[in-house]
């Protein structure tokens, strides 16, 4: 009984192996592809981001061109109600000087928005890279392989150990006296009768 006891331990132990494997590959396939669908999320709002930013600065520089306009408008006014004649250099250098600033601050806000624009893409770009990534190593992993790879390596180490004991006379009755029982079956016999896997081991 000891031997079979110390066999059916060690096959119990394969078969906690065998089932630990396959939750861990499991587990792990499990937290990759929810990596890949936040990260494809991520993405996703970066990209959005990135066209938030550029249709923000849109409507900055269209405000700053308005702006500009309207203050040229109030300029001419002024000039004209001064009874200067807004044909001269000085009433042109004014006019001039308004529409060169605001066409600078235009064009600083429409850069601003596509270097903000353009940092979001870059986010988007990594975020799908790592998400592609991570669903590549997700598909790589197959639960029922690595359980399979620990059922073989135990269940031959289980064969092994099996053939070490019935070898040393383990499983055979040591009384060969009148009174003696009948010779008994092994523990492969009592267990998986007259099987190829029996005969295999034998």
């Amino acid at each position: 009984m000891g031997a079979e006891t110390a066999l059916g331990m060690q096959g119990f132990g394969v078969g906690m192996s065998t089932a630990g494997a396959f939750y861990t590959a499991q587990g792990q396939q499990s937290t990759l592809s929810a990596q890949a669908h936040i990260d494809e999320n991520n993405a996703k709002m970066a990209t959005m981001s990135a066209q938030s930013a550029l249709l923000t600065g849109q409507r900055e520089e269209q405000a700053k061109r308005l702006t500009t306009a309207q203050l040229k408008s109030t300029q001419r006014a002024a000039i004209a109600a001064n009874g200067i004649d807004l044909g001269s250099q000085s009433p042109v250098a004014v006019l001039t000087s308004t529409d060169v600033v605001g066409e600078v601050d235009a064009n600083e806000i429409a850069a601003n928005a596509m270097r903000k624009a353009f940092g979001y893409q870059t986010q988007s770009v990594n975020y799908s890279n790592r998400a592609r990534g991570a669903r590549a190593a997700a598909d790589g992993i197959n639960p029922i392989a690595s359980a399979g790879g620990t059922l073989l390596t135990g269940a031959g180490a289980v064969a092994s150990s099996w053939y070490k004991l019935d070898k040393a006379g383990a499983f055979s009755s040591t009384d060969d006296g009148p009174n003696s029982s009948p010779p008994q079956d092994s523990w492969i016999d009592r267990n998986f009768g007259d099987t190829l896997v029996a005969r295999a081991l034998y």
